[in-house]
């Protein structure tokens, strides 16, 4: 009896060293991991085609043909040349490799099926390099031939297509349905009408025709959905009933004061729903969990802020964690001044941090006297103690793995923190489902009133002259300007170059003393990034040139304008997070997007959305219709779900129906002690128990 979770570098035919290169190439350990790793394709080896019927746009034909004769050319490059005759028409195949191997085999008078891709040399049909077999006594296969994903290493050591195939193919034939237990529950697959599971695993593999592939591969997305949804829902069930967390019921003086004396604005109706969403979730006694999502500049800092002073009314200290120093440094001065009349003490703890004062904070933490901690992945070190930690918030979550998380959550003893994930990167709203299904969700949908839109014009080269004469406008009214080049790593020594040469060109129109420049880049020492940024930020400078190394971050209320050079080079949501670093203060402010003439479909509608909309959500719809979900800045980080066939931007039907029948099921049956639930909750278990991520913060 075939076991599924056999570890492939015992299965004969692979061993050791093949098992690894699978291992590199498809993160496959077991001989169900590879069974459930899908051809990415089909050729039809069910009709032979009739020589004299071979066309140009056939692609992939399969013959049966009599070799007539054979013969190696020679030339700069020896090639064995083959003519065979099928009776209706005569063809040439070609071979440029393997040619003493296969040579033998070509015996004039000799019958085979030879199978490829046709090429056309100097108009006339030839086939190199086919596949060639004896004809079966059984006839030709009734099934579609599956093509794998594969590498060179791969095919070197032997494990090519056709091993593959056939081993998977002797593998399906040991296997019944009871391997493959259902997860879907019975009454589920009756409703929607769905084929099996092993079924459809085997028609993945070898499937009949087009149609029974199609109608496996729709299954086995709606499972990966099911599942994705299923697990979410469960674990987001477990921790609303079963994590106990603080319970901050009390709505204190701090919280008060500084809502009605010392709040700076008024609260957006989005800011004020948030807080309520969360001011609930905190006093219910179970433990916070919440995704808060806002567009950039949208007041998720307030948010925040005012999340930790309920914290503070109820004796618990709260740590807030940003991925760079410049936004951990950016956060501590919003909220030092926010506080400044409110008798609270907040620290900040980054890197470079001095030993002392380092030392100093960690001493006056362990004893309660830092009631809000700000910092890097310092707070995270393991000398760094909370009296009562009682809240996490973590800026810009998905630049934080997850033992980094868990570590922070670590620090709070005997109860899990109230924890608040923030991003200021958009999501659609399936995908934040299919990711962030185990949290709550606040989104913050409105700006600050006063905020003019960010006007954004997009001028090619031969209007730079104008991009110019706006800098100069802005530059002499006292504002800032960013002006920001792509920095793609395949190309680096050119962006950089590029970088160089824009650099060279603002200097030439814009010369000092009148205006000063500050430059960033990656490739820069941080301390001198830092350096040039705090230049810019304190208004030494009033034009800095940068790479994408600002796209998270530092608020400039006087920046009024962002120049982004060759921005068809940007995605969608790059674009947008570049065009936010503008319009923090009460200015007209301005996005210029500078391209060449010549744009791809895809560049096209990117430049148009950022023209036509700022609504941060619609331009992530677009984006990830573009890209697909990994061009959502940060999914692969956060953990995202590894479907192997399902794809969010192109089968949100599918989802949807997922997302209902797994809503419909464990609102029935929570704990999933029915019959029919017994194969889901089984796998759950497993899948839960493999994949214990005990900080489950995004």
């Amino acid at each position: 009896m075939l076991d599924l979770n056999h570890p492939l570098e015992f299965v004969k035919g692979i061993g050791p060293r093949r098992a690894e290169l699978l291992f590199k190439a498809f993160n496959v350990k077991t001989i169900s991991d590879l069974l459930l790793t899908y051809p990415y394709k089909y050729i039809d080896k069910t009709t032979i085609i009739p020589i004299s019927q071979v066309q140009e746009d056939n692609d992939w034909i399969l013959i049966k043909a009599t070799i007539l004769y054979s013969e190696i050319i020679s030339g700069r490059k020896s090639r064995l040349v083959t003519r065979v005759s099928d009776g209706t028409g005569t063809m040439e195949l070609v071979w440029f490799q393997g040619i003493k191997y296969i040579e033998p085999y070509l015996i004039q008078g000799s019958e085979f099926l030879f199978y490829g891709k046709i090429n056309v040399f100097q108009g006339k049909i030839n086939l190199p390099h086919p596949e060639m077999e004896r004809p079966s006594s059984e006839g030709q296969p009734n099934f579609l031939l599956p093509i794998y994903s594969t590498n060179e290493a791969l095919n070197r050591c032997g494990l090519t297509v056709k091993f593959r195939r056939e081993l998977i193919a002797g593998w399906l034939n040991e296997l019944t349905h009871s391997d493959f237990p259902e997860m879907i529950p019975e009454n589920i697959i009756k409703e929607l009408k769905l084929p099996t599971r092993f079924g459809s695993i085997k028609q993945m593999h070898f499937p009949q025709n087009h149609q029974s592939a199609e109608l496996a591969k729709k299954r086995l997305i709606f499972e990966e959905f099911f599942v994705n949804q299923s697990t979410l829902m469960l674990q987001k069930l477990y921790r609303k009933n079963f994590i106990k967390g603080y319970n901050f019921s009390k709505i204190g003086s701090f919280f008060n004061d500084f809502y009605n004396h010392h709040l700076p604005f008024n609260l957006t109706d989005a800011q004020k729903r948030v807080i309520k969403e969360i001011r609930t979730d905190m006093g219910s006694g179970f433990q916070l969990n919440r995704l808060l999502q806002g567009d950039v500049g949208s007041g998720k800092t307030i948010v925040a802020l005012m999340s930790a002073l309920i914290a503070h009314d109820n004796g618990y200290q709260t740590c807030i964690m940003a991925p760079l120093e410049i936004l951990a440094q950016q956060h501590f001065k919003n909220i030092l001044k926010l506080t400044e009349k409110l008798d609270i003490r907040v620290a900040l703890l980054t890197g470079s941090t001095k030993k002392k004062e380092k030392s100093a904070i960690i001493n006056d933490l362990t004893e309660g006297k830092i009631h809000i901690l700000i910092g890097t992945h310092a707070v995270i070190e393991p000398g760094i103690l909370f009296k009562q930690l009682g809240l996490v918030i973590i800026d810009e979550q998905h630049r934080f793995g997850v033992e980094q998380r868990a570590a922070l959550w670590s620090k709070a003893i005997p109860l899990p923190p109230h924890v608040i994930v923030m991003t200021a990167t958009p999501i659609p709203r399936t995908l934040a489902m299919s990711i962030y299904g185990d949290l709550d969700v606040s989104i913050i949908d409105q700006l600050p009133p006063g905020r003019k839109p960010i006007k954004t014009i997009h001028y090619h080269e031969l209007k730079r002259t104008e991009m110019e004469y706006l800098m100069k406008q802005e530059l002499n009214a006292g504002r800032q300007v960013f002006v920001v080049f792509p920095l793609i790593e395949e190309s680096e020594t050119v962006d950089l170059e590029n970088l160089q040469m824009g650099y060279d060109r603002i200097f030439r129109a814009f010369p000092p003393p009148h205006y000063q420049i500050s430059v960033v880049h990656g490739k820069m020492k941080a301390a001198d990034k830092e350096h040039e940024m705090n230049r810019f930020i304190n208004h030494k400078t009033n034009i800095l040139v940068a790479t994408t190394v600002i796209e998270v971050g530092v608020d400039i209320p006087n920046a009024s304008l962002m120049v982004i050079e060759s921005a068809d080079r940007f995605g969608l949501s790059q674009l947008h997070q570049l065009r936010g670093r503008v319009g923090r203060g009460a200015d007209q402010s301005y996005c210029v997007l500078m391209t060449g003439f010549r744009l791809s479909q895809d560049a096209r509608t990117r430049i148009k959305t950022m023209v036509e909309t700022d609504n941060g959500f619609t331009i992530a719809e677009v984006d990830m219709q573009l890209r697909g979900p990994g061009s959502i800045e940060g999914i692969r980080q956060s953990g995202g779900p590894e479907f192997k066939l399902a794809n969010i931007s192109l089968h949100q039907d599918l989802f949807k129906l997922a997302n209902e029948s797994a809503l419909k099921v464990l609102t029935a049956d929570p704990t999933l002690e029915q019959s029919q639930n017994k194969g889901l909750k089984t796998f759950l278990a497993h899948r839960l128990k493999m994949n214990k991520d005990m900080s489950k913060i995004g």
